[in-house]
């Protein structure tokens, strides 16, 4: 006996219910399974990168401290990070790459971008109050420094900066080269005119008079803060935009800094 029209329609509803219910739990399967095959290569993705980090700590000696290990997207290496500081390896820590990725065709350094990348500073973060401030002229261009004031090139660096004008600098006195660094710190410090003291001794070799002995310091603060930043030398200087160059720095260099800079430094210089 033929089906009626309507048993007919009615048949192929039931039929096109049920191919896209399959559809949708074979959708769903699929999903599972993938997301199923992404943790497994997750997991030992994550076991991988432990056991290059467990190589090395046992290569280079248990006070090897190792922030993290990453695997990059050129030449199967795995970027491991130790501070600042970044080397490479392979998937099985047999070798180590010391120095810098480059990509030959663009021309670009990939060791430079992660290293800018991982030491860049929030400037709005820093405690200003704990640094000596200076101001030349509109004081729109703005810095900070760390410097110790035994340090022999953040003495040649000051002198540098006198010939640049429109600026303010934020010195953090960071002692870490001699013992008397920071006693030199604090007599600065607890002078009538901090900025003037530290520019004297920096540029002239002029003695700041002893500072009283109730008198605080943030030596404790700005060596604490030093650390956290991962500054290892002096001078290192740092831009509103959380950059930093270490090392002294020329005037050109700074220049083209400023110029390349898109955060604004007015509301930074007016703290």
């Amino acid at each position: 006996m033929k089906a009626s029209p309507a048993t007919a329609a009615a048949t192929a509803g039931v039929s096109t219910a049920d191919a896209s219910a399959e559809a949708a739990k074979a959708k769903v399967a699929k999903i599972a399974a993938a997301k199923h095959r992404a943790e497994k290569l997750a997991k030992l993705e994550a076991q991988r990168k432990e056991n290059i980090r467990n190589i090395l700590v046992g290569n280079l000696g248990p006070g090897t401290k190792i922030d993290s290990v990453t695997k990059t997207p050129y030449g199967g290496l795995y970027e491991v990070r130790m501070g600042p500081e970044i080397i490479y390896t392979d998937a099985k820590a047999n070798f180590l790459f010391v120095g810098s990725v480059l990509d030959n065709k663009a021309a670009v350094n990939f060791t430079k971008q992660r290293v800018e990348q991982i030491t860049k500073v929030n400037f709005n973060e820093l405690p200003l109050d704990a640094a000596v401030k200076y101001v030349k002229g509109d004081g729109k261009r703005v810095i900070a420094i760390f410097e110790d004031p035994n340090c022999g090139y953040c003495k040649k660096f000051r002198k540098t900066l006198q010939s640049v004008d429109n600026v303010t600098i934020y010195t953090f006195m960071y002692n870490i080269l001699a013992d008397d660094s920071s006693v030199k710190s604090r007599d600065i410090w607890c002078s009538a005119n901090r900025s003037k003291a530290w520019d004297e001794w920096m540029i002239e070799g002029k003695v700041a008079p002893t500072a009283p002995a109730n008198c605080q310091t943030p030596n404790d603060k700005v060596f604490a803060l030093g650390q956290k930043l991962r500054v290892t030398g002096t001078p290192t200087v740092i831009f509103t935009d959380g950059s930093r160059l270490p090392g002294m720095v020329d005037v050109k260099a700074l220049e083209d800094k400023w110029a390349s800079l898109k955060t604004p430094a007015a509301a930074v210089a007016a703290r």
